[in-house]
């Protein structure tokens, strides 16, 4: 899927690329600051998707969807604002979708479904499926500036610190902006929940054991040795190591 980002503000444009650089089967295609520029920078690079701001000096968003509805083969519009009183215009515009920023991956993941399904467009390949589900085969992060993609295969735990998820793997660590929930529903098979802030990888698990002061931990095979159980997820874990 070949996507254009719109909007005035460098940082929300930074954002939003960051997060389409996560996504298997998305390529951005171009940038553009104001509703002028995307109507030359559609013509160039012919996008399947547009992510359009709203409020924007000179031609705003919604006359930028107004003018694409009227093509033969128009983009899906995704408005991306800040300002919730402008969904029901955005609709009539015939937006697929109305994401409120800052964006989160979960709402922009569901964002794309539904252009794919608008489109036509299959699935991307990349994704690995476990029951049904389309599973990521690496995390991205951004590093220093740069897109840093790691293997899930190598991930020993997902640790929830503020409004950040640590990924620990075999390489070191890396903050990302999943939510501990969406990784949980995403990697379930592959990942367990120890405590309300980690998930542990099952095949990383050597077993229980107690710290000096006397809490329960899960005992990590290499460099992590052993992180916290909870008591409202002690159950569930002795019940998964029985299993395996």
């Amino acid at each position: 899927m070949k996507v254009l980002i719109v909007d005035d503000e460098p940082l929300a444009r930074r954002r939003l690329a960051s997060l389409l650089a996560s996504i298997a089967g998305v390529e951005l295609v171009g940038e553009a600051p104001d509703g002028q520029s995307a109507m030359v920078a559609v013509d160039r690079h012919d996008p399947d998707l547009v992510l359009l701001d709203i409020r924007m000096p000179g031609v705003d968003g919604l006359e930028v969807a107004r003018r694409l509805a009227l093509r033969e083969s128009p983009p899906a519009v995704v408005f991306c604002t800040a300002y919730d009183e402008h969904a029901l215009a955005a609709f009539e515009a015939e937006a697929l979708d109305y994401l409120l920023k800052p964006v989160r991956r979960e709402r922009l993941l569901g964002a794309l479904e539904r252009v794919r399904r608008y489109t036509g467009e299959a699935a991307p390949p990349s994704r690995v499926e476990v029951d049904g589900k389309r599973q990521r085969s690496h995390i991205c992060a951004r590093v220093r500036g740069e897109m840093k993609l790691v293997a899930v295969s190598s991930i020993s735990h997902f640790l929830a610190d503020a409004k950040y998820v640590e990924v620990h793997h075999d390489g070191g660590s890396v903050l990302i902006e999943d939510s501990l929930v969406s990784l949980e529903e995403e990697f379930g098979e592959r990942f367990v929940r120890v405590h309300r802030n980690c998930l542990v990888a099952r095949e990383r698990i050597e077993g229980l054991g107690r710290n000096a002061a006397g809490e329960t931990v899960v005992r990590m095979r290499g460099s992590v040795g052993s992180l916290e159980v909870s008591r409202r997820n002690l159950p569930q874990l002795r019940r998964m190591l029985r299993e395996l």
